[in-house]
């Protein structure tokens, strides 16, 4: 199997830390309010990656972080007139819920900042002794300097970031690129640590959860592209410092999501809040859409888009209704194949989605076709339900039971025998189960 790594900038063969199972962790949304469409790319994507771990047969542990201390949260608190805990919580359930709406799967690990305060003090503190962070009224601020490889992931070097590349600006510092560990506050939500009351900054939070639920270093760090620099190069830093490894032997980072082109985001006003997003479009059709383009590439919202991943989802399902009601009348067993060298050979190449969509299409194609030559459809049954699995489509198919097969083959006989008012009596009664 291959997975392109965003820190070596190419192809590479997956192995794992230890044999059978994958850690990865993917950064989480800051809690200050509903996230929107594009916020949810990196989650569709990697439980993309984890069910498709968990069918080659590792075990996964899987975490992603809630930020649930930031300015941003404090702002939030201050315009709806509730405390910041009450931000985080409101937020935190409303993004646990899309996670619903959109049919992901449960993850390993959901840490918050807040629960892991005392880890993130000994991580600082350790850096400072080490030297790799100093103290300035009650900020503590990161050396980027010691850090002889900094830019290693966003193929930066120190002399292009200083010359103007988000960099913040702000006196206290040694060097323009150090980061902050720690940030006095004196407003809202305050914290009381060895360097005075204050916040932790957004960079330090990452590497100490990953620490605390995997240890130094883990298989897989994802997220979006636009967390390369500064999130993920800082994280780096520290843990070069600590560790003296890159957090993860593999990066992974998805595209972004675009409208017309122009990237989403909440500072261009140009998104659309995943809660209201699903309620125009089904989980199913988000995903065929969304995974018909590779998962490292920008995604463009369209109409047309999203018509053809309809389209295609109703194919998908209504020839699951006609393969249960088949499989159930000829008796056959299903859930026997448990690999297909096929979906090996398209997922092994870096996740390629758009190509097991393709095979995805060419199997209900097959699927139909062997149901009117009344063949043996087990096997083809089975890698749909393979792929579904992958692809994390789920479809809501009626339980069969032997009364409704008695109803069904009254219908045969009704038709049969011309008896149209009664046959289309019964059809109505099937249609309205979901067996027809």
């Amino acid at each position: 199997m291959k997975i392109y790594n965003s820190l070596t900038d190419k192809l590479e063969e997956f192995k794992t830390l230890k044999p059978g199972e994958v850690t990865m962790y993917v950064c989480g949304p800051t809690v200050y309010n509903y996230v929107h469409i594009g916020n949810m790319r990196p989650v569709l994507t990697f439980d993309m990656v984890s069910n498709y771990f968990k069918y080659l047969g590792y075990n996964v542990r899987y975490a992603s972080n809630f930020t649930d201390i930031n300015p941003k949260i404090i702002t939030a608190a201050k315009e709806l007139g509730i405390t910041e805990r009450e931000v985080a919580d409101k937020f935190i359930k409303a993004y646990l819920d899309d996670l619903q709406s959109y049919n992901c799967n449960e993850i390993t690990y959901r840490p918050k900042v807040i629960d892991n305060l005392d880890a993130i003090y000994d991580f600082i503190t350790k850096l400072i002794e080490k030297d790799y962070a100093y103290v300035v009224d009650g900020d503590v601020y990161f050396r980027v300097t010691k850090i002889k490889n900094y830019g290693i992931l966003s193929n930066q070097n120190i002399e292009e970031l200083e010359s103007g590349a988000r960099v913040e600006v702000d006196e206290k510092k040694e060097d323009p690129l150090d980061f902050a560990l720690w940030r006095k506050t004196t407003e809202g939500e305050q914290f009381s640590s060895p360097w005075g009351l204050g916040i932790p900054g957004w960079h330090t939070e990452c590497v100490v959860m990953i620490n605390n639920l995997f240890g130094s270093k883990i298989d897989i760090h994802g997220g979006g592209v636009d967390l390369k620099f500064p999130h993920h190069e800082n994280e780096i830093a520290q843990s070069m410092a600590l560790n003296n490894n890159t957090i993860a032997n593999y990066w992974m980072h998805n595209g972004h999501i675009n409208i017309d082109g122009t990237k989403m985001s909440k500072s261009l006003n140009n998104f659309v809040l995943a809660k209201d997003f699903i309620k125009m479009h089904n989980p199913n059709e988000v995903k065929l859409a969304l995974f018909k383009t590779h998962y490292r590439l920008p995604f463009n919202i369209s109409e047309d888009l999203f018509k053809e991943a309809k389209i295609l989802n109703d194919k998908i399902f209504n020839a699951l209704k006609q393969a249960n009601l088949y499989l159930k009348l000829n008796n056959e067993p299903t859930g026997i194949l448990q690999k297909d060298p096929n979906i090996n050979a398209i997922m092994d190449e870096d996740f390629n989605t758009p190509n097991l969509i393709t095979y995805l299409t060419d199997l209900i194609k097959e699927l139909n076709i062997k149901i009117r030559n009344k063949d043996k459809i087990s096997s083809t049954y089975d890698k749909i339900t393979l792929i579904n699995n992958i692809l994390g489509l789920k479809y809501d198919l009626y339980t069969i039971t032997d009364e409704d097969l008695s109803l069904y083959n009254k219908w045969l006989e009704y038709k049969e025998n011309k008896n149209f008012e009664e046959a289309d009596k019964i059809r109505h009664n099937l249609e309205s189960k979901g067996v027809l």
